[in-house]
């Protein structure tokens, strides 16, 4: 079974997390630069069977958009054109609140907390993670 990868997207950093080949563990595979993000994915899907995109839709706390959000609309329509993959909008507020408890409660340093690569990564996890488990539910995605 090919993998789901996961994107936090943001203009500097980029998180990325995969799945199994099973599909059943989430797990943060790296944080990239922005402005490497589609090298890297090339490459990436060179290598590994992916078949659906999962990217982080940023709202605000009541739901609507933020400035993000076209951002984010206009890269899933990039994806898309570019390496010809579903790619699956999932709701990513307070994901980056989430992976720094997640730090917290794994015992991380105040250090190692302020490393915002690994919360780009942890987020992106977390994004992942949550559309798995909206997909065992049932649930449609936009």
């Amino acid at each position: 079974m090919p993998q789901l990868l996961a994107l936090d997207y943001g203009r500097k950093r980029t998180g990325i997390a995969v799945t199994d080949d099973s599909q059943i563990i989430a797990s943060g595979l790296t944080t990239v630069r922005t402005h490497d993000l589609f090298d890297f994915l090339k490459d990436y899907f060179e290598k590994h069977d992916v078949t659906t995109i999962i990217l982080g839709d940023p709202k605000r706390l009541d739901g609507t958009d933020t400035d993000s959000t076209k951002e984010a609309t206009a890269l899933k329509k990039r994806l898309i054109k570019i390496f010809d993959k579903p790619v699956e909008m999932v709701d990513e507020r307070f994901t980056s609140k989430m992976a720094f408890q997640t730090m917290i409660d794994i015992g991380l340093s105040k250090k190692k907390r302020q490393n915002k690569e690994l919360v780009d990564e942890i987020s992106a996890t977390i994004i992942l993670q949550s559309y798995m488990t909206q997909r065992e539910s049932g649930l449609n995605f936009g």
